[in-house]
């Protein structure tokens, strides 16, 4: 009879994950730029875009810059769906946070094309954003992504995007 081994501590999974979605999102220098962060429930991300003055485009209204947020979007997005194929290999411990954070990290999918839909204007406050994966294969995948301030129902923007999935051997 065949010995299993004793699962993993819940602690170093959780450890793993954190430290490989964290190794993700600072591995962009343009996430850190926006102030981008990431919250994570299980195998679920949500974008968040805290508040900052530099984000405002139009200071009459006060709104944020319409290229911020169709970059929140499409951030989310990529992140997002990189966490999807990901996962299995955080979950089975084949990849080693410490080498992601030495730049072993893998490539990212390629944006095909994005098209954002601008709701209403996004207020000085924090905004949040959650991606839907509607289809991801080998080569291509199809994403939609949408973000709120205030209340979940209430979105001040929505997107599409069609990505290119990076190879195996990338």
């Amino acid at each position: 009879m065949r010995r299993r081994t004793p699962p993993e501590p819940v602690q170093v999974v959780k450890q793993r994950r954190d430290a490989t979605l964290r190794a993700l999102v600072e591995g962009v220098p343009y996430i850190q730029y926006l102030g981008m962060q990431f919250e994570r429930r299980g195998d679920e991300l949500t974008g968040i875009l805290p508040f900052d003055q530099k984000l405002i485009g139009n200071p009459m209204l006060p709104a944020i810059h319409g290229g911020v947020t169709a970059a929140f979007l499409e951030v989310t997005a990529i992140i997002t769906l990189s966490w999807s194929y990901l996962w299995e290999d955080v979950e089975s411990g084949a990849i080693d946070s410490t080498t992601l954070k030495d730049g072993g990290l893998p490539r990212l999918p390629k944006t095909i094309d994005f098209m954002t839909d601008y709701l209403r204007s996004g207020l000085p406050r924090d905004a949040y954003a959650r991606a839907r994966i509607n289809r991801s294969g080998r080569r291509y995948a199809s994403v939609h992504v949408e973000a709120w301030q205030d209340n979940r129902q209430r979105l001040f923007a929505q997107a599409t995007g069609h990505f290119l999935m990076p190879t195996s051997r990338d």
